[in-house]
């Protein structure tokens, strides 16, 4: 212990001490100007705008400041392809030189999507279901048919479409939808060799009534007799029509 004493009181010992102080603190000058030029500290850019920009213009300028960039693409229909629409950082965020900048554009081709099934949708929830696969109300055409702004029908391009068939996206749907009135007029049934309670059926399924009914002859059984004649008369062709509720005046006989 005396001895370490008395080395620690020595010339040599002190001179040692100073040089490793003195080098401790140059290593540590020194380390921080390194980290200084290798970081540049102090040395930023201002990122620029690019929005609105066709892309090439855009990649040029960020070439120009010694950027490096990365796309991605979108489609919108409405907006004219190559434009930049996003931009990360924003403009005027400083940044070090080469740093990475990401930028998002408006592709040329829309992506397809498989056509969903809007056939007896309301109205309201088939715009919904368009506007969620990416797709466009475009005609609306009103039809006769008891349930009001129904989906009866669909076209695309004037054609029909298929259930799952790939269309692109943002393209314009055709609806044929019900009026909620239904048809002012319905096919006259043939209810000739009927009996008067099946005719009675008939028309009722027909939204017709029952007019005049005649026997003509002997009839001993009603139930039995079969209609012979009817006004307004059927039509083969299935053409003819009269008004709902018009009431059909039937001749029976055995």
């Amino acid at each position: 212990m005396n001895k370490l004493l008395q080395y620690l009181k020595t010339i040599t010992f002190r001179n040692n001490l100073i040089i490793a102080l003195v080098t401790g603190f140059v290593l540590l000058l020194l380390t921080f100007f390194v980290l200084r030029f290798y970081t540049r500290h102090g040395e930023s850019i201002a990122v620029p705008n690019l929005k609105g920009m066709e892309i090439e213009e855009a990649i040029r300028a960020l070439e120009a400041q010694g950027f490096r960039y990365q796309i991605d693409s979108v489609y919108q229909a409405d907006s004219p392809p190559g434009l930049v629409i996003e931009q990360d950082p924003d403009m005027g965020t400083k940044v070090k030189n080469n740093r990475t900048l990401y930028l998002t554009i408006i592709t040329k081709s829309a992506p397809e999507v498989q056509f969903p099934d809007l056939v007896d949708m309301a109205l309201v929830e088939a715009l919904a279901t368009l506007n969620n696969y990416g797709l466009k109300l475009g005609d609306t055409t009103y039809i006769p048919d008891i349930a009001r702004d129904r989906v009866l029908e669909v076209n695309y391009g004037g054609q029909d479409i298929q259930v799952g068939q790939l269309i692109p996206k943002g393209s314009k749907i055709d609806l044929i939808l019900g009026d909620g009135r239904g048809d002012s007029e319905v096919e006259v049934p043939d209810l000739r060799g009927f009996t008067l309670d099946e005719a009675r059926f008939t028309l009722q399924g027909a939204s017709l009534s029952l007019g005049n009914v005649t026997y003509v002859g002997s009839v001993t059984d009603s139930s039995a007799a079969r209609i012979i004649r009817q006004t307004p008369a059927a039509d083969s062709t299935g053409q003819k029509k009269v008004s709902i509720g018009t009431g059909i005046n039937l001749e029976l006989s055995n």
